[in-house]
């Protein structure tokens, strides 16, 4: 038996070692290792090997294989060298390589950019805040009455411990108040989550971008000149925009803004862009009462808010019908807007 297998691995390391390419490294493993290979076939004869020799034999055995296996190892890996050579003999590492295509911003990212440039010139800094919230900060705070919709679990994204997912960024103007004392001019982007059924639209996560400036002696007439200088900047210096009033909990008086849309081929018509407001005294009460000082006392500031959709204005800007587009992450879309 011992003679039998010596000859069993001489015989297997000289194939082995005359084999020229993978079908025969294949063919040699199955022939020697496989299930009716010659030393599957000798590892049967085991059992008819006197007790006295089986150790002798048994690590044999383990020899041969282990010699075997290793040898079909390292003419596999040679073999692969040897093809790897010859494919990389006929490059010429010397030649440019090819151009890769280039990546380009999002449009929402190109709204969002431009849009924060002209705030931030017009003296707004950035702020941010958590998009899990708490009721306090979303709703409380800003004088939203518990029987409000927005409360209802059909519109807001609740979790089990009751925080939300923000219905919009003005929380974010309530926690620049926990922190800072007045004058406060912040703007606020970020993504917001409501109920909202998906379509042309409406998406249920969208992006914000909301403004607060408090201030002594803020007027309606600051929040006009602000808004119509930004979309104005935004959009051309001959965009109309008007003002309607509209109820918020949070802002009085409150207004929503309009754009005189003027599309290719079509009649101008008015598009609700934004809402806005002086901030009403109920939420610097609020936010008063919650710091323990007089830092935001309605009798002694004011201030205005406003807020807009992101997703809207790159609808606007550019010509995009459906908002679906903007997250179905479609490379033919997109290339559109690469800069």
């Amino acid at each position: 038996m011992l003679a039998e297998l010596d000859a069993i691995k001489s015989d297997a390391l000289s194939a082995i070692e005359a084999i020229t390419d993978e079908s025969g490294l294949e063919e040699a493993r199955v022939g020697f290792l496989g299930k009716k290979g010659r030393l599957t076939a000798a590892s049967a004869g085991m059992r008819d090997v006197p007790k006295e020799q089986k150790k002798d034999v048994g690590q044999k055995l383990n020899e041969v294989r282990t010699a075997i296996t290793a040898a079909l190892e390292e003419k596999g890996a040679a073999l692969t060298a040897a093809k790897d050579a010859a494919a990389f003999a006929s490059i010429d590492a010397t030649l440019p390589s090819r151009p890769l295509p280039e990546g380009g911003l999002h449009p929402l990212t190109h709204v969002l950019n431009e849009a924060v440039s002209i705030l931030r010139r017009m003296g707004f800094a950035l702020a941010e805040g958590p998009e899990i919230e708490t009721e306090w900060h979303c709703f409380d705070a800003l004088n939203t009455p518990e029987d409000h919709p927005a409360r209802n679990e059909s519109d807001t994204f609740y979790f089990e411990n009751g925080k939300l997912l923000r219905t919009h960024t003005s929380s974010v103007q309530i926690r620049t108040m926990e922190k800072e004392v007045p004058p406060v001019r912040i703007i606020a982007p970020g993504s917001a989550f409501r109920r909202d059924e998906i379509d042309a639209t409406h998406l249920s996560a969208f992006h914000q971008l909301e403004g607060l400036y408090v201030d002594k002696n803020v007027t309606l007439a600051d929040l006009k000149g602000t808004l119509e200088y930004f979309f104005r900047e935004l959009f051309g210096s001959k965009t109309e925009v008007r003002f309607r009033p509209h109820f918020f909990p949070f802002t009085e008086p409150s207004f929503e803004v309009d754009l005189k849309l003027h599309a290719t081929g079509k009649a101008a018509k008015w598009i609700e862009i934004a809402g806005c407001g002086i901030v009403d005294p109920a939420v610097f009460s609020e936010v008063s009462t919650k710091r323990g000082d007089a830092a935001y006392n309605p009798s002694e500031i004011s201030g205005f808010a406003f807020g807009m959709g992101l997703d809207r204005l790159a609808m606007i800007m550019y010509g995009i019908p459906d908002l679906r587009l903007l997250i179905e992450n479609d490379v033919r879309f997109l290339q559109q807007f690469a800069k």
